[in-house]
């Protein structure tokens, strides 16, 4: 079998020009070329977009993750050339890859098999400059903040007080905690500091969140650096910072379109990370897709309690946006995973595993329509090793819940291989049933009430807990005005709970709140979790010491 690399080099690609005429109607001169195979989207010509009537929206998410794999990028690409194959004009919309993991764990994040999103190269390593731009707004900020000190401190800044990091697109271990402004007074003021991954930065999650280029303006200059003596909040604006950092977005606010390896359209922008961060891409791409095409597919990273939460009551909830019908991905080897089996023996028939790993699958999909009110599909993607005993205890299982379970092998056979699955959305998204949409909690709640919402019905934990300092700054934010935002909880993807051994669907226990972090612009409050990091390592082999250049120049190890 071809790899993944094998597959996209070999693919034929259409000019991205012919796909944005044929297939959306999008004229040469809205678009900017960045060579043959994607380009940006002007902002204008999505604006003219405002009075054209919505497609459906389809939202993608998954069990909680495992080694095992389960495919959600894979799945979103292949629904999306499915719908298509039967007939539905279909937009592909996904976040653009990190270079943190692709030279960390994943070695590529642009779909796999024969449901890829191409240039898949080009993705996976810089593609359009979009990361690049928001780490220089991110650390232009960082040094007019130290600069304005430097220079006398006019604003009277406490030094101790700083809560702006700089930011790097790489899993950096050794950056976590720093000690910076050493050599002398004409470096700064030394203090302790770290850099984040830029995922996690909140201009990742302003540009994401932003509708428009004045939109983005306004929350940059709302992002809170640093706090004074007496505790007042220093903003962007303050540091009259927030106009450079706008010229440095305003064409990473453009959505990038590529294609599939079907020749169908793909929207990939924005890139933040939902163990981390919000883990949606942006508005702006989802919105235009929704104008663009019947059907809309995106995916919300990680399992259905981080980016599916997070989609619902941060992106639905600032944006207005309603998913019409929901796709929870699972693998079988990821639920006998989840049922207590090692890595290399999840090849081999196990029914009693895989029936307890189930519990991990059933509390997702009880969450999606219970707690988002929503229905759902359960995709399996398809493995040799998978055999019929299984798939059978799956579907039987499942039938109590009232979800169809619908095994899919896009993976293997492209567009063709989720039609089924296809034809399942289709018929949630247009029987014409109310939709029982709704939020895990309310925004007139206070900051302490969401995460216990979030804790006790999504991730079934007993309690809240955080030290006599955390419960503090969450009141202080409660006080200064911020409880209205929702809240952005930052903890492991691989449980429901802070660790990251509980595997299947634990219960009863604590969610121990660490940190909070307050993202003014982005307008929510961030809960660091258990032992979560907002700069990861890399692990002990890194995919990087796969991906060569051959001498023909073509790049290897991607996957």
């Amino acid at each position: 079998m071809p790899t993944d690399i094998d597959i996209a080099q070999a693919a034929k690609l259409e000019r991205v020009t012919q796909i944005a005429r044929d297939r959306l109607g999008i004229s040469d001169e809205h678009l900017e070329p960045y060579g043959h195979y994607k380009a940006k989207i002007s902002l204008d010509y999505i604006a003219s977009l405002k009075d054209r009537p919505n497609g459906k929206l389809i939202l993608v998410t998954a069990i909680s993750p495992t080694p095992a794999g389960e495919g959600k990028t894979t799945t979103t690409v292949g629904l999306g050339d499915a719908l298509n194959r039967i007939g539905k004009k279909t937009m592909v919309c996904l976040r653009e890859p990190s270079l943190g993991p692709v030279f960390g764990m994943k070695g590529g994040a642009a779909g796999g098999g024969y449901a890829q999103v191409v240039p898949m190269e080009d993705i996976n390593l810089h593609f359009t400059g979009d990361f690049s731009a928001i780490a220089l707004a991110n650390n232009l900020l960082a040094a007019m903040l130290d600069n304005h000190i430097h220079h006398g401190n006019e604003l009277g800044i406490d030094v101790r007080r700083i809560s702006w990091k700089r930011v790097v697109d790489m899993n950096d271990r050794a950056l976590r905690e720093i000690v910076n402004s050493l050599g002398g007074p004409g470096n700064g003021y030394p203090r302790q500091d770290g850099f984040d991954i830029v995922v996690a930065s909140e201009v990742m999650a302003i540009l994401c969140l932003a509708t428009s280029m004045n939109d983005l303006k306004t929350r940059l200059g709302n992002i809170v650096v640093a706090q004074t003596a007496q505790q007042k909040p220093v903003t962007a604006r303050d540091l009259k910072a927030h106009g450079a950092m706008a010229v440095l977005l305003k064409d990473a606010l453009k959505p990038n379109l590529v294609q599939t390896l079907e020749n169908n359209p793909a929207i990939l922008h924005g890139g933040p990370f939902a163990n981390i961060a919000h883990g949606c891409n942006s508005v702006i791409a989802t919105q235009a897709s929704l104008k663009l095409a019947d059907y809309v597919v995106t995916e919300a990273g990680f399992g259905a309690d981080l980016g599916a939460e997070k989609f619902i009551d941060i992106k639905c909830r600032k944006s207005g946006l309603r998913p019409d019908a929901v796709v929870i991905v699972a693998t079988i080897r990821a639920l006998k995973f989840h049922g207590g089996v090692d890595v290399k023996a999840l090849n081999t028939e196990n029914l009693a595993a895989l029936e307890q790993g189930l519990a991990n699958l059933e509390r997702h999909v009880w969450n999606v329509r219970k707690h988002y009110g929503l229905p759902c599909v359960v995709s399996v993607n398809n493995f040799s090793f998978d055999t019929p005993a299984e798939l059978e205890l799956l579907k039987s299982k499942m039938a109590g819940l009232e979800t169809p379970v619908i095994v899919a092998r896009h993976w293997a056979e492209g567009g063709k291989g989720a039609e089924d699955v296809a034809r399942a959305v289709v018929e949630i998204a247009e029987s014409g049933q109310p939709s029982g949409f709704k939020f895990v909690y309310e925004e007139n709640e206070t900051l302490m009430a969401k995460i216990k919402a979030i804790a006790t019905k999504i991730y079934g934990a007993a309690e809240v807990t955080a030290d006599t300092k955390v419960r503090a700054q969450i009141q202080k934010l409660q006080d200064e005005g911020y409880g209205h935002y929702p809240v952005c909880v930052a903890k492991t993807q691989y449980s429901f709970s802070t660790d990251p051994t509980l595997r299947g669907a634990p219960s009863g226990h604590s969610l121990s709140i660490r940190e909070v972090r307050l993202a003014a612009g982005a307008e929510f409050v961030v809960m660091v979790c258990g032992d979560i990091m907002t700069m990861p390592g890399l692990p002990k082999v890194p995919s990087a010491e796969k991906i060569d250049l051959g001498d023909d120049g073509r790049v290897v190890g991607l996957f």
